[in-house]
């Protein structure tokens, strides 16, 4: 009899691979007898390689290796070599289709992801919207392993301990956490305009914050031109401020600094399932796209997102449609004040904690 290995295979964005974290972690603990290996792109290491013992990851360089069918053939034949005994589909789009194909003319256990498409076209439509909240990426990945055997109840707090990080692997720059300090961290950017706080006004957030925290550190996160360009006006003319990426080397190091966070500052985007997976309260600014879809970080609370009642919202699931209205309202008419009000609440509970 075979020893029980499952496959569970999500590629994509950074930010939907975050989020299986905390579902495979729970999979892992809930049955240790049993293998998992997580078929991703080689950035998703940092996330899974340590996570469990009986957690293993493996690289998909989908662009060169195992482009097109042909190489996704190669993919399958070495996958079959691994002996798995369930394969979970996270993604559920052509790439991982056609491994599903092959797995289940070959007999396997497969099952795949429901993404929930109507409910989210509803909440998105210009015209007869309707608010209601749609499973979240977390209760789409339990269901599919609830149907291969294997139902979980999420239970995971951080990829590190409970006192973060080990902050000795990190640059002398960044140097221990002194008592009297808040570090804060600002993730300002997103891949869509539509998820991207202006600018402008996050600087007010930012200097607002240091009149109200003089001892903070602001800690810059993002890597881009335009964050480059951004982050060095920032952090010339503010002096608590810091650029994480010309500081750091890679992702596991801001995983580490994340962990040390007081609070994260995130527009719906990456750094806002980077931050939760290190335990660390977000405070996330919403515009075209809203919590209702799913896609709020791991254990990030309702009462910390920050948005504004437009009745186009949310137009996007993604963010990455054309604003209906073409000025943004969305993002531009949330005030600075909201969001430090926002951080301040986050500050007042880590006290009484």
């Amino acid at each position: 009899m075979k020893k029980e290995h499952i496959l569970i295979i999500r590629f994509s964005a950074l930010g939907d691979v975050a989020m299986a974290v905390p579902v495979v972690y729970s999979l892992a603990m809930t049955y240790p007898h049993v293998r998992i290996t997580v078929l991703s792109r080689e950035y998703a290491r940092a996330f899974f390689e340590d996570l469990a013992p009986n957690v293993n990851f493996m690289e998909a360089d989908l662009k060169n290796e195992y482009h097109g069918v042909k190489g996704l053939n190669t993919l399958y034949r070495r996958l079959t070599a691994k002996n798995f005994t369930a394969v979970a589909d996270f993604h559920n789009v052509l790439r991982s289709d056609y491994l599903r194909m092959r797995f289940f003319i070959g007999q396997y256990n497969v099952a795949h992801i429901d993404k929930h498409r109507k409910g989210k076209k509803l909440l998105t439509t210009p015209e007869n919207k309707q608010l209601v909240q749609q499973p979240t990426s977390f209760q789409n990945y339990t269901d599919v392993l609830a149907k291969l055997g294997y139902p979980v109840t999420i239970n995971f707090r951080s990829i590190f301990p409970e006192e973060g990080g080990n902050l000795n692997l990190l640059p002398a720059a960044v140097g221990p956490k002194k008592s009297f300090e808040q570090w804060i961290g600002i993730a300002p950017f997103a891949a869509h305009e539509g998820k991207v706080y202006p600018p402008i006004l996050m600087r007010r957030v930012i200097e607002k914050t240091t009149v109200k925290y003089p001892k903070a550190r602001i800690f810059l996160f993002g890597r881009g031109k335009r964050e480059d360009e951004t982050f060095g006006q920032w952090c010339t003319d503010i002096k608590q401020c810091v650029n994480v990426g010309a500081i750091l080397e890679n992702m596991q190091q801001e995983l580490i600094l994340m962990s040390h966070l007081d609070v994260m500052v995130s527009m719906d985007s990456a750094n806002m399932h980077l931050a939760s997976l290190t335990g660390t309260p977000v405070v996330s600014v919403w515009g075209a796209t809203h919590p209702f879809a799913g896609f709020m970080g791991w254990n990030q609370k309702p009462d910390t997102a920050v948005q504004t009642d437009l009745p186009c919202r949310p137009c996007s699931i993604y963010g990455n449609r054309p604003c209906l209205r073409g000025d943004f309202a969305c993002m531009n008419n949330i005030p600075p004040e909201l969001i430090i009000e926002k951080i301040e609440y986050v500050m007042n509970i880590k006290k009484t904690l």
